[in-house]
């Protein structure tokens, strides 16, 4: 049976631009750490964590990359939570950012984010599920 989605149109059109950004946004941003030679992520890395890793700089940016590759995977596969985890570890960016005031406003940017992710969330808690029934949905 089709399911039916009873919320409003404004709702679903945030919903699924949300859902398209936290998806995309990640994948296609930190694949560039790894195929764009002129880029260098490494910078936006607080100098006190770097002086404590146990790895160089640039290997510890690549691991982060890639856990941000999975971070948009789960927004995919698990919006309701993983729009969740992606605002948590952007409230973690964000930290990293402050300590160097250059990045101050990227920062802040991230912020807005981290609040979209968490949005992005919300909205999907409320998504029809699709083992639901046209007869059981409420009128």
């Amino acid at each position: 049976m089709r399911k039916i989605d009873h919320r409003p149109k404004g709702e679903r059109d945030a919903y699924k631009l949300l859902y398209a950004g936290f998806v995309a946004a990640p994948i296609i941003a930190e694949f560039d750490k790894f195929t764009v030679k002129g880029r260098h992520w490494d910078r936006y890395l607080s100098d006190d964590v770097a002086e404590k890793l146990p790895v160089e700089r640039h290997t510890f940016m690549q691991g982060v990359g890639l856990i941000e590759i999975a971070a948009g995977m789960l927004v995919a596969a698990k919006p309701k939570w993983g729009g969740y985890v992606v605002g948590a570890w952007l409230v973690g960016i964000v930290a990293n950012l402050w300590t160097k005031p250059e990045y101050r406003d990227i920062a802040l940017r991230d912020i807005g984010l981290a609040l979209g992710a968490v949005a992005l969330a919300r909205i999907a808690a409320d998504q029809p599920t699709t083992h639901r029934r046209v007869a059981e949905l409420p009128t």
